[in-house]
């Protein structure tokens, strides 16, 4: 899929992370950019940061993220497949373009596979890598070199708690967490001296249709997970979209290298 190029405006520079800001205009004047951008949790952090100021674009695989541009208008959205080097690359150079440079970046794209060890092809394997570790390398790597310009900037990302805590029947995609969770790491080390935090939110079970797309029996087996952690529930996508923006908001801002869990207490059984 060829990526789309959305319009430009302008933005102010980069406010001092030392004096923390919160409400509506927690994000006023920032540039963020979202991947993953037109469902669930996506979505979700989309609408937080445009209620709380921030100049966003929008980018996911589906055709239907243009429908974020009329539903927070101001919102600009482009079409893109993460897996591709070239999305990446002009997602963040639009966002440059357009609003002035780039502050945040959630990287929220993410893919999903529930097979047993000795079921799982190449083509499995790679086709999750390639999302969820490959694709949110490109974006972190983008986004830092703008952030790096900028003179700071925050890099969030969607992780898991199967990052640290094994999935049966989870290989490829617990594998690919925990790439992801290495990764934030890194990206902490070498961004500090820059201004540049990085963190993760390792998200539990999420009532979302994203596991509509590889299990038919997608409510009951959301509906499981409800007693196995001490919230007894599965989280809503609002409540991981808050801690993703509280880790890219000034709030936050001694914060990086950070792995938050969002699981409703499931890693500390």
């Amino acid at each position: 899929m060829t990526p789309t190029t959305p319009s430009a405006t302008t933005a102010t520079p980069h406010t001092d992370p030392a004096r923390p800001s919160t409400g509506a205009a927690e994000f006023a004047e920032k540039t963020a950019l979202v991947t993953g951008a037109a469902r669930g949790v996506g979505r979700a952090t989309v609408a937080l940061l445009h209620a709380r100021g921030a100049r966003v674009l929008a980018v996911d695989v589906r055709p239907g993220v243009g429908a974020l541009a009329e539903d927070f208008p101001g919102v600009r959205t482009m079409t893109g497949d993460v897996t591709r080097e070239e999305t990446a690359t002009l997602a963040v150079r639009s966002a440059v373009e357009a609003f002035g440079g780039l502050d945040v970046l959630v990287n929220n794209a993410g893919r999903t596979l529930n097979k047993p060890v000795t079921e799982t092809t190449a083509e499995d394997w790679d086709a999750v890598m390639a999302v969820n570790a490959r694709g949110s390398f490109f974006f972190a790597r983008e986004a830092f070199r703008a952030m790096k310009a900028r003179g700071g900037g925050a890099i969030v990302s969607t992780g898991s708690y199967a990052c640290t805590v094994a999935l049966p029947e989870g290989v490829a995609y617990s594998a690919s967490k925990g790439a992801l969770a290495q990764l934030t790491k890194v990206l902490a080390v070498e961004g500090g001296p820059l201004g540049i935090r990085a963190n993760l939110v390792a998200a539990g079970v999420i009532e979302t249709d994203f596991l509509d797309t590889f299990r038919s029996d997608s409510r009951a087996y959301l509906a499981s997970f409800a007693d196995a952690q001490p919230l007894g529930r599965v989280a809503q996508p609002e409540e991981i979209a808050e801690a993703l923006c509280f880790l890219a908001s000034p709030r936050s801002s001694f914060v990086t290298g950070a792995l938050l869990p969002a699981d409703g207490g499931f890693t500390a059984l």
